[in-house]
């Protein structure tokens, strides 16, 4: 791998980044920098986790000067999360060069924001639909831009913002610099690329880091209604230190995590409906280590920089190919390994056999665990635990009682206990979960069937396709579901109009 000092960077950003304690670039960081410091277009294709936000960040900074008030490079994303932690990143590389970073999403004060811009920050991270109200509103204005960054374009093609990204960038001058970033490279998104870079130079990362493979990959066969205990017996016998599961749904989180805190796991879960105070305070919370678990929908996951995820759960197996890549790359990370296990019901082993052609990798499939595999998983937690308490050797206040204890009890019969009150012995509380439809491949490979979440997402699918229209109104700050303004009644049309379309395949 390259060094950051290799790569051309200025004295401020070099000391930036030392202070943040990196060495060694990624892939995606040695082969976009370099190019993008020569001032060319770059489109640069690479998942989550692989390190683009520095890639694209340092260029972006090289092209401020402090000294200029006005706006000069701008980063559109597709989710709240990922706008605040693009901003962070950048902030944080911008520490001695001190140049000014504002993010601005729907759910947050406009005022507040208005205020913000007016104090001439350097460059703006924000939503597609928060970014065009302030244009709208004449409170951000683009004529001295220099970098535009469109960042998970794949993603906000998913989730309907091709025109608004098209109306920002046509905002823009015609002489820029532009950093696109996707992890697929679908017609629209290429279409932007022709419409507005100029000659722009392609860096992939190679095909071993966009198909994970340091990553364990499983799949077990299970009927619906025996999902949840088979999920919970994994959790006893694997003892993850973290992990996500991932539902397909709103719906599906909700009762996923009410589900676990019941039979007394400490999980959290994280969608699209839940405030940003509340979305922020369950993420903390994870990154502390306070909650074991995490349970989240795909698109409430994208762009989440969480660190030390060492078990995926897909509770659901995701809509596409695509998405499946994302949600176990969220462990397997700074080339620690992973593990990725994948619930399929009978009626969808065909679906994930399309999954495995597209992404190129086998999964392993893996045996449902009884109770007493759970319970013996258990037992060896237990086991590990008496075990390190001997190897600390700080017993001594304890000898007295262990000796009167030995005069009544054989050790074996005392060790027994001692284990019995140590282990959790699995929990079979009743759950009931409302029953997903299973996914089926279409005709010519492609994506998924119903997700159906019509009593929460306004869609077919919830969180993800199905509730684009959620999004847009989530990210412009209204109430999910609801409008703002006439853009907006028009998004929810257009919205109606692909469900509608998606019920025909």
């Amino acid at each position: 791998m390259a060094l950051f000092k290799d790569l051309g960077l200025s004295e401020d950003i070099m000391k930036s980044i030392d202070r943040m304690g990196f060495e060694e670039a990624t892939p995606i960081q040695s082969e976009t920098i370099p190019v993008a410091l020569t001032g060319k277009d770059v489109i640069g294709q690479a998942q989550t986790g692989t390190g683009k936000t520095i890639a694209f960040g340092l260029p972006l900074l090289e092209n401020v000067d402090v000294k200029n008030d006005s706006i000069q490079g701008i980063v559109i994303a597709p989710t709240r999360e990922l706008a605040i932690q693009v901003a962070e990143e950048i902030y944080k590389a911008s520490y001695h060069k001190r140049a000014r970073v504002l993010s601005v999403f729907g759910g947050q004060d406009i005022s507040r924001q208005i205020r913000s811009l007016k104090k001439n920050p350097h460059i703006v991270v924000g939503t597609p639909g928060r970014l065009l109200d302030h244009i709208n509103r004449k409170t951000l204005r683009l004529q001295n831009v220099n970098t535009v960054v469109l960042d998970e374009a794949d993603e906000m093609l998913n989730m309907g913002f091709i025109e608004d990204i098209e109306k920002i960038l046509a905002e823009t001058p015609e002489q820029k610099q532009t950093l696109l970033f996707s992890a697929t490279m679908p017609a629209p998104i290429r279409a932007i690329a022709e419409r507005f870079m100029s000659e722009p130079v392609s860096v992939k990362v190679k095909a071993k880091e966009v198909t994970v493979s340091n990553i364990q990959q499983y799949y077990v066969e299970v009927p619906e209604k025996k999902k949840f205990d088979t999920l919970t017996r994994l959790l006893d016998i694997q003892s993850p230190e973290l992990a996500i599961i991932f539902g397909r749904t709103k719906r599906r989180v909700d009762e996923l995590s009410d589900a676990l805190n019941v039979r007394g796991y400490s999980a959290e879960g994280i969608h699209g409906d839940l405030s940003q105070a509340k979305r922020m305070s369950v993420l903390r919370k994870f990154k502390e280590g306070s909650i074991d678990v995490l349970v989240a929908t795909d698109v409430a996951a994208r762009g989440l920089d969480i660190s030390g995820v060492t078990h995926v759960y897909n509770f659901d197996i995701p809509q596409d190919p695509e998405s499946y890549v994302h949600r176990i790359g969220r462990t397997g990370r700074a080339g620690k390994s992973g593990l990725a296990i994948t619930f399929v019901s009978p009626r969808e082993v065909s679906y994930l056999h399309h999954v495995e052609r597209v992404t190129k990798r086998k999964m392993d499939k893996m045996k449902a665990p009884t109770l007493d595999e759970a319970l013996e998983g258990q037992q060896k937690m237990s086991m590990e635990k008496l075990t390190q308490a001997v190897e600390a050797k700080n017993l001594g206040f304890y000898r007295n009682a262990a000796e009167q204890l030995l005069e009544e009890h054989d050790a074996v019969t005392l060790v027994s206990a001692a284990l019995k009150l140590f282990t959790k012995e699995p929990d079979e509380t009743p759950i009931r979960l409302t029953e997903e439809a299973p996914m089926h491949s279409r005709r010519g490979g492609g994506g998924g069937g119903r997700g159906g979440d019509r009593n929460r997402g306004g869609g077919k699918s919830g969180d993800r396709k199905g509730g684009w229209n959620n999004k847009r109104s989530d990210n412009r700050g209204g109430k999910p579901g609801g409008g703002s303004g006439s853009r907006d009644a028009n998004a929810k049309r257009q919205g109606y109009k692909r469900s509608s379309r998606k019920e025909r395949v």
